[in-house]
């Protein structure tokens, strides 16, 4: 897990580790290359994250990691909340900040009629049932949102939840994949999406 010095992340070290993964946080270049998977996990402002992704040296590390895995090489690649939002093109949170590019477009404000930022428990409404990252999870899905931003649906949208519209969810191509909402705040639910990762990093997909 890539400890670039931003927000709470060890909740979501604990999850992995409660579903049986070897998860460790870390800001060695070198060992995050040798892991057999890389989460990008990410709380706050979108500029802040990539500021410090940058400021710790790894940024190009994590960018490589992440195109490898879209790219179907390397090992698989996951992003939580703002890790996934930085995966894409900037976002107009701070327009003036570059994202990572690994995938196209832009984060928007959530539109509608809604409160901002959305928080509470929404229904994941799963585009990709065959997805290794949700197999197993039933037909109604509940999971726990925390965000006032979210990326475009398109193609590499896997899953959307509405809130006032179509909102984006969870993104996936090949070995890369982000969830907008926060896995390990998600009950059980979110600790079977946690483990069906950690099954990819192990090469035992379970779909």
């Amino acid at each position: 897990m890539v400890d670039y010095g931003v927000g709470n992340l060890r909740s979501a070290e604990k999850a992995f580790q409660h579903v049986g993964a070897d998860a460790r946080l870390t800001g060695d270049p070198a060992e995050i290359a040798a892991a057999d998977g890389i989460v990008v996990p990410g709380v706050g402002a979108f500029a802040g994250s990539m500021e410090a992704l940058h400021r710790t040296g790894l940024a190009e590390p994590v960018r490589s990691a992440a195109i490898e895995a879209r790219d179907g090489s390397g090992v698989p690649v996951m992003g939580i909340c703002v890790g996934l939002q930085m995966l894409f093109e900037g976002s107009n949170e701070n327009p003036d900040t570059p994202g990572l590019a690994v995938l196209d477009g832009k984060v928007e404000m959530l539109a509608g009629d809604v409160k901002l930022p959305q928080m509470q428990w929404n229904r994941l409404l799963v585009d990709v049932p065959g997805h290794p990252l949700f197999a197993g999870l039933g037909s109604e899905p509940w999971c726990y949102f925390v965000h006032g931003y979210a990326a475009p649906v398109g193609d590499a949208t896997i899953a959307r939840c509405d809130y006032g519209t179509s909102v984006c969810a969870a993104v996936g191509v090949n070995r890369l994949v982000a969830t907008q909402f926060h896995p390990e705040k998600s009950g059980r639910t979110g600790l079977a999406i946690l483990a069906n990762f950690a099954a990819m990093c192990a090469g035992d997909e379970r779909a």
